[in-house]
């Protein structure tokens, strides 16, 4: 392979990591159901109670019960129905194989709390949708939907109650005739569910079996000479040489630093003035995810390929049912250290209707930590609130000292960490800024 081979074959496979960062990490998630139990699509993935670290997806929510229902629809659409709020509260988003956001579900979606059935249609489907149903058109044959239920608080009752209302989620295929289906429901509760980033050459595997699995779309036709080059071609097995293979894993070495530049780079415009946190967005990913990628002169592969480093799932409408901020530094701007101790005061009346909570996760690969404590939440019955309302949170490798052990949430020495704030049911103080966060202190 000459050096002119070299680099071409570098950057393409750097490139292909960026454009293809979203699909691969539906498609870990994917595989990471099969060795839970599940035996294909159309089947939903739960946790029936409260996850622990076992559950090594991107920046997860530990205080909600988790539902993925996977589905494929080359055989014809498929039904999602979503209960009624009364009794219970579902959020969730209907998304493509791209993780591109179809529609909102539940409270915060098109059927605004009443349940309904939801149609998911496969691509280029044409036939009449019965009016019972909403039809959510797909431009990828499969997808999935990332549901929470959300409990009144975390005492045991409350969390038997929001399961057992995740249990009246219904997904199954169509029939014309329109007969409730078998729901097929796969436990990952208290085993291993890992969907973290490879960042080595099997990353590659996985895009590939991307390209085997779904036909191009329109927009991305440039890749498919791109990746070709770098012998991922559909109907034709990967096999790499050895030479490929040292150029793939230096590739996507190099990816790696790049998309964390871009994920710090997030902090460079922080949500409020002179402080740490940021919303882990950019506004015109917001927009073109919103309109399905389908936006003409705008394709925003590179704050794409940032995003789905760190997370997974991608709200149709930001910040009506939840809004999300992250810190990774403390007030000094430095790192935060799992092997130091700090305290966040979260602020009187936080603006939201539902709650709100905080959360650690390991800075490298935006997992949980391997701690028994993953959060802290103002659904915590035992969460101790200062005489003047405020909270404070306490991070760090012991249980502090001169603060309660209840606010209390465990890190690792050894490795770097970063805390995640979520509002549940934003209201305006949250939007106009009037309430706003202080940075994490360093005790």
């Amino acid at each position: 392979m000459s050096d002119a081979s070299d680099k071409a074959l570098h950057g393409r496979a750097f490139e292909a990591v960026v454009w293809g960062m979203s699909a691969v990490n539906f498609r870990l998630m994917y595989d990471a159901g099969i060795s839970a139990g599940m035996t294909g699509s159309n089947q939903i993935v739960w946790w029936p109670g409260l996850m622990d670290h076992r559950n090594q997806t991107l920046t997860p929510n530990p205080d909600v019960i988790y539902l993925m229902p996977f589905y494929d629809t080359s055989d014809g659409p498929v039904v999602l129905e979503i209960p009624p709020a009364h009794g219970g509260t579902i959020n969730g988003t209907v998304m493509n194989y791209w993780q591109a956001p179809i529609e909102d579900v539940g409270p915060a979606g098109l059927d605004a709390g009443s349940g309904a059935k939801y149609l998911i249609l496969p691509p280029g489907y044409a036939d009449p949708v019965p009016e019972n149903y909403i039809p959510l058109a797909s431009d990828t044959y499969q997808g999935y939907a990332l549901l929470r239920s959300i409990p009144a608080d975390q005492n045991p009752a409350s969390i038997e109650t929001a399961v057992a209302y995740a249990q009246q989620i219904a997904f199954y295929p169509y029939t014309p005739g329109g007969e409730t289906g078998k729901t097929l429901w796969v436990s990952a509760l208290e085993q291993e569910f890992n969907s973290a980033i490879r960042w080595d050459t099997s990353f590659f595997t996985t895009l590939n079996t991307m390209v085997q699995a779904e036909p191009f779309l329109e927009r991305d036709r440039v890749m498919i000479d791109q990746l070709a080059t770098l012998g991922i071609v559909r109907g034709t097995p990967f096999a790499p040489d050895e030479a490929t293979k040292t150029v793939l894993d230096t590739a996507i070495r190099d990816a790696k630093e790049w998309l964390n530049e871009g994920y710090e780079a997030y902090f460079d415009a922080p949500y409020w003035p002179d402080t740490g946190w940021a919303i882990p967005t950019v506004p015109t990913l917001t927009t073109n995810s919103t309109a399905g990628f389908a936006l003409r002169g705008s394709y925003p592969v590179d704050a794409r390929g940032v995003s789905f480093t760190f997370e997974f799932f991608y709200p149709r409408h930001l910040g009506k049912g939840q809004a999300y901020l992250v810190a990774i530094t403390d007030t000094a701007r430095t790192a935060l250290d799992g092997a130091q101790n700090y305290r966040l005061t979260v602020p009187a009346d936080a603006p939201v209707s539902q709650y709100w909570s905080l959360t650690a996760y390991n800075r490298d690969t935006h997992t949980l930590l391997p701690t028994d404590i993953l959060s802290r939440s103002s659904l915590n019955p035992d969460l101790v609130t200062n005489p003047d309302g405020t909270v404070d949170i306490y991070c760090g490798p012991e249980a502090p000292k001169d603060g309660p052990a209840a606010n209390w949430i465990p890190t690792v020495a050894g490795s770097g960490f970063e805390v995640m704030l979520r509002l549940y049911g934003p209201q305006q103080a949250f939007t106009d800024k009037t309430w706003a966060l202080p940075d994490i202190q360093r005790l």
